[in-house]
C-alpha cells in the first residue's frame, strides 16, 4: 500500500507543469502509458511462453544426451566407442541448444517490434558465403557425424583409410588421426574417407603358404602340419586366440621343385601374427627334424654313378671326362656389332 501510494502521488504531481495533458511532454507520456499497456497485456505473456517452450526443449535435450550417454556406459562397450559417444551427444546437445537459442532470439525480436526480413536477408547472405567458403569443412563433419552414428571404425581399431594403414588414435567430427606401424601420425579430414577397411572388426584369416620340396611325400608333410598346427592352437598361450581349428588345404600348387602347402588360421582381430610366427618356427624345426627340404623353385637335380662321374641321362651319349671339353663355337647372333668412334675411328 506504501509504494502504491506514492507512485499514484508521483503520477498526480507529473501531471503538473509540462507533464500537463494539454501540454506536449503529457501527450508523450500518455502514449508511452498506452503502449506500456499494451506490451504488458500482448507481448509480455508471448515473450514468457516463448522462453518456457525454449527452457523445456533445452531441458529435453540435455535428457536425450544424458540418456545416451547413460547407456553407452551400462552396455559396457570399450572406452573409444563410449569416447565417440560422448563427442556426438555433446554435439548433438550444442547444436541443438544453438539452433533453439536462435529461434527464441528471433521471436523475442519479432515480438519486440524489430522487422526481420533484413536481417534474415542479410543472413541468408552470410550464410551462402560461409557456405561456399567452408564447403570442405561442412563436408568433414557431415561425415564425420556419419562415421560417428553408424560406427564404423572407433577409436583403437586398426583401419586402412584414405591409403593410410594404422591404429585410430582419435576420431572427431572435423579428422581422424591414425598412427601406422612406424610410428607416423596421419592426419586425415573425414571428407576424404570414402572407403574404411576395418581390420579390427570380427576375426582375421590369415594363411601360411608351407613351401616343401617335391621329393616329400605330400600325405606326410599334410599330417605333419597337421600336428604342429593344432599344438599351436592348444598351447597355452594361443588357445583363447583361435576362433576354430586350423585348416590344412592340400596340396595348392606346384612350382618347379617345390610344393605349396597353403595352412589358414581364423584368429580374433588383429591376433594373428603371434600363432603365424610360432607356427612357422616350429614348421622349420619339423623339416629339420624329419629330414625334409624346404621347397625352392631353382633348385637342379644331378645324379652320379658310383665312380664319381655325372650320370648322363639316358640316351645321351658318354663322355670321355679325360679329354678336356673344346668350348662351344659362339653364336653369331648374340654377338655385340663392333663399335668405333665416329670422330677418332678408333
Amino acid at each position: 500500500m506504501f509504494f502504491s501510494s506514492i507512485a499514484a502521488h508521483i503520477s498526480l504531481a507529473m501531471r503538473w507543469g509540462w507533464f500537463r495533458e494539454d501540454r506536449f511532454l503529457g501527450r508523450v507520456l500518455d502514449e508511452w502509458i498506452g503502449d506500456s499497456q499494451e506490451f504488458l497485456h500482448t507481448k509480455v505473456p508471448r515473450l514468457i511462453v516463448i522462453a518456457i517452450i525454449a527452457l523445456i526443449l533445452s531441458r529435453l535435450l540435455r535428457l536425450v544426451t544424458f540418456h545416451m550417454t547413460h547407456m553407452a556406459e551400462q552396455s559396457g562397450t570399450g572406452p573409444g566407442r563410449l569416447a565417440e559417444v560422448k563427442t556426438m551427444a555433446g554435439v548433438i546437445r550444442a547444436t541443438g541448444l544453438a539452433i533453439i537459442g536462435l529461434i527464441a532470439g528471433l521471436q523475442f525480436l519479432d515480438a519486440m517490434g524489430f522487422n526481420l526480413a533484413p536481417l534474415l536477408a542479410s543472413a541468408g547472405v552470410a550464410g551462402i558465403a560461409i557456405g561456399l567458403a567452408a564447403q570442405n569443412i561442412v563436408k568433414d563433419m557431415f561425415n564425420g557425424f556419419l562415421i560417428l552414428v553408424e560406427g564404423q571404425f572407433t577409436v583403437g581399431d586398426t583401419v586402412r583409410v584414405a591409403g593410410v594403414n594404422g591404429v585410430v588414435e582419435t576420431l572427431t567430427l572435423r579428422r581422424t588421426t591414425v598412427r601406422d606401424a612406424d610410428g607416423t601420425l596421419y592426419v586425415i579430414p573425414n571428407s576424404q574417407i570414402t572407403t574404411v577397411a576395418n581390420l579390427s572388426a570380427g576375426f582375421t584369416v590369415a594363411t601360411v603358404n608351407v613351401s616343401v620340396d617335391f621329393s616329400a611325400n605330400p600325405d606326410e608333410v599334410t599330417k605333419l602340419l597337421n600336428e604342429i598346427a593344432m599344438e599351436v592352437r592348444n598351447s597355452a598361450k594361443f588357445k583363447n586366440v583361435f576362433l576354430q581349428d586350423p585348416q590344412i588345404l592340400g596340396v595348392d600348387a606346384v612350382k618347379g621343385s617345390q610344393v605349396i602347402f597353403p595352412v589358414v588360421f581364423k584368429t580374433r582381430a588383429t591376433q594373428q601374427f603371434g600363432p603365424v610366427r610360432e607356427f612357422q618356427r616350429r614348421v622349420r624345426l619339423a623339416l629339420e627334424e624329419h629330414r625334409l627340404l624346404p621347397g625352392d623353385p631353382y633348385r637342379v637335380f644331378t645324379t652320379f654313378t658310383t665312380e664319381g662321374r655325372e650320370n648322363p641321362p639316358s640316351g645321351a651319349p658318354a663322355r670321355n671326362h679325360a679329354e678336356p671339353e673344346t668350348p662351344p663355337a659362339p653364336d653369331p647372333t648374340t654377338l655385340k656389332p663392333q663399335e668405333s668412334n665416329p670422330f677418332t675411328g678408333e
